[in-house]
């Protein structure tokens, strides 16, 4: 199955349709960020790595890092809430995220937990938070979030050696974009041609190999412009870049503002974020 890799600028996003306005769709794609899925009314049939899923009213659904998703409407009428998450915003669980997946993603009757219940609608409500310890208590939030989610999942250790060669791939730039890489060094470290390597980001995922790449290291570099102080150079090599001129170059074709507008409209005391396409 052909899938978008889907670029995201923020490491958090919310959305709901308690207004029964924004039907759940979206074509196959994945990404980076865990996208989590509670359905209060109606129904939508989610796709995870091309298995069915029928997510009803009281159900969760917990897509990992690197999973090819996608949903497909079955309601005419849907409450839920939706959050796209990257792992790092809860540091002490991310490698969970990283190394692991569930043996099924679906949580029935997820309402039955509480905790998880007030987690959800406490973090539905976080736009309205600010200030300057903003991103700390959020961090808070998702840990005990993610805490909840994955206490209620069977986790599979086998993550990093699946055999879909595509997973392996994109596990392995997740993890290491920050250094010196190439489909030279792929070929080297996974054992697979670099011909291989190419064909599947060009004709599995939809991009090339070093826009991929960038899109990870701008993505990290967003991170520490809207937290951190330090400078848009440290920055840009802290990310993976080899010059600043190419941080600016890819950062601005990603982002469509340079990195100096982003981090003055995008402190740690604001909240931005990307709508998904």
């Amino acid at each position: 199955m052909k899938a978008e890799y889907e670029t995201r600028v923020s490491d958090y996003y919310y959305r709901n349709d308690c207004d029964q306005k924004i039907r759940l769709g979206c074509g196959p794609h994945l990404h980076y960020h865990v996208e989590l899925l509670y359905m209060e009314r109606g129904s939508v049939t989610a796709y995870v790595d091309s298995e069915a899923y029928e997510v009803c009213g009281g159900d969760f659904l917990a897509v990992f890092p690197n999973k090819i998703h996608r949903f497909e409407n079955t309601s005419d009428t849907q409450r839920y809430h939706l959050f796209i998450i990257s792992p790092d915003m809860a540091e002490s669980l991310a490698s969970k995220f990283r190394n692991y997946t569930p043996y099924c993603p679906l949580i029935k009757k997820a309402c039955e937990n509480k905790r998880l219940l007030s987690l959800i609608y406490c973090l539905s409500r976080f736009d309205n938070v600010h200030g300057t310890y903003r991103e700390i208590i959020l961090g808070g939030y998702l840990t005990a979030f993610f805490g909840e989610i994955l206490s209620m999942l069977s986790l599979d250790g086998a993550k990093a050696e699946d055999n879909h060669a595509m997973k392996t791939v994109v596990d392995y730039c997740s993890r290491n974009f920050t250094k010196d890489l190439s489909l030279s060094v792929l070929e080297e470290e996974l054992h697979m041609s670099k011909f291989y390597i190419s064909h599947i980001f060009s004709d599995k995922l939809g991009i090339r190999f070093n826009d991929y790449i960038n899109s990870l290291r701008v993505s990290e570099a967003c991170r520490h412009l809207r937290t951190g102080d330090l400078s848009i150079t440290q920055i840009s090599v802290m990310s993976g870049f080899g010059t600043l001129r190419t941080f600016n170059r890819a950062f601005i074709k990603q982002t469509g503002v340079s990195p100096s507008d982003y981090r003055k409209n995008n402190r740690a005391d604001t909240h931005a974020v990307s709508i998904p396409s």
